[in-house]
């Protein structure tokens, strides 16, 4: 079979590789669909830790086509999506359901091969069926709308409260679309670029404005003249945390799940400690897919428009540029296979 494959960083291309055979509980999935996620760029670039040579990817949709298990069977030929964690269902976190906690946690596309390919193997208890009004391009990006239903789990996002969300790529656009049909209200959306603008005011942001364009605390007063009851930082970026801390009200959250890429951040504690702001860690979010899955399928949440294109798997290098270089409207990449 074919398959993406990161030797080490900066060197990679599209090559025959074994078909993979599943393990006890394991499944094997013919892979219908493939997003490309700006994490995808850190292996490339060596960034975070993998396990090279490696098939990245982590955002994927398919058929079942081989099991293990007599009681796997009943997957066998269902279309699905599923989480790409892998852990032992044992341990204290795990019995709790928090699965990134697990000791032994690997994820698919980064210690294990993953999506980028014709098939790949994966666990057959994060598994779920995909709704049949959903096709595989779409339902693959039920993994980034779990990541905003976690963040915003973390964040004990309420109906009513205001939001101000620091990104507009594809985290911050499906934050925008949980928000929305969680019932929050007056969500602005601010960003250096103003790709996903357009987009972000037909989901129904509230508004938008570019921090390269604009003084963000000044601009959100008008929107939130009391200060802003949640932040959801996705970009990772030292001055949108600065700001966030001194825009929120008195008794604010403000979420951080965007990635800082290890760098050491400057903040004001007393920004924080005056008024009893709380900060939440949001990058580890595990088994939303059901959630997200419902979501779509209830026509709740819309992505529809996140796809900026349709790739064939051997051209996955042209998909990661654009991802890296964020050309105008762009948002996600997705590699279909046939």
């Amino acid at each position: 079979m074919k398959a993406a494959v990161i030797e080490k960083p900066g060197v990679m291309g599209v090559k025959e590789v074994t078909m993979p055979e599943p393990a006890e509980g394991f499944v094997r999935i013919k892979v219908k669909a493939a997003a490309i996620c700006a994490t995808d760029l850190e292996i490339v670039d060596g960034n975070i830790v993998a396990n090279y040579p490696i098939t990245p990817g982590h955002e994927w949709s398919g058929i079942v086509d081989a099991v293990v298990s007599k009681e796997d069977e009943h997957w066998l030929g269902k279309s699905v999506v599923g989480s790409s964690d892998v852990v032992c269902l044992k341990c204290e976190a795990c019995r709790r359901g928090e699965w990134r906690y697990c000791e032994s946690f690997e994820e698919i596309g980064f210690k294990r091969n993953g999506a980028y390919a014709e098939y790949m193997i994966v666990p057959a208890y994060g598994l779920c069926e995909k709704a049949e009004n959903i096709p595989f391009d779409i339902a693959c990006l039920c993994e980034p709308i779990g990541v905003a239903l976690g963040t915003l789990k973390k964040a004990r996002a309420k109906i009513g409260q205001t939001l101000v969300i620091f990104g507009a790529g594809s985290i911050g656009l499906c934050v925008l679309a949980v928000a929305k049909a969680m019932g929050l209200q007056k969500i602005v959306v601010c960003a250096r670029s103003k790709n996903g603008f357009e987009l972000a005011k037909k989901m129904g942001a509230y508004a938008t404005i570019s921090t390269n364009e604009a003084n963000i605390e000044e601009e959100i007063k008008k929107y939130h003249p009391q200060g802003t009851d949640l932040i959801v930082d996705t970009t990772g970026a030292e001055s949108c945390i600065q700001q966030s801390l001194r825009m929120l009200k008195r008794g604010g959250t403000i979420a951080l799940a965007g990635y800082g890429k290890g760098k050491m951040m400057n903040i004001r504690i007393d920004d924080i400690h005056i008024k009893n702001l709380k900060m939440v860690g949001a990058g580890n979010n595990w088994d939303m897919h059901k959630k997200a899955m419902a979501l779509m399928a209830d026509g709740k949440v819309d992505v529809s428009g996140f796809i900026s294109e349709r790739l064939k798997l051997e051209d996955f290098e042209k998909g990661l540029e654009d991802a890296r270089k964020r050309p105008d409207g762009f948002v996600k990449a997705v590699i279909v296979n046939e």
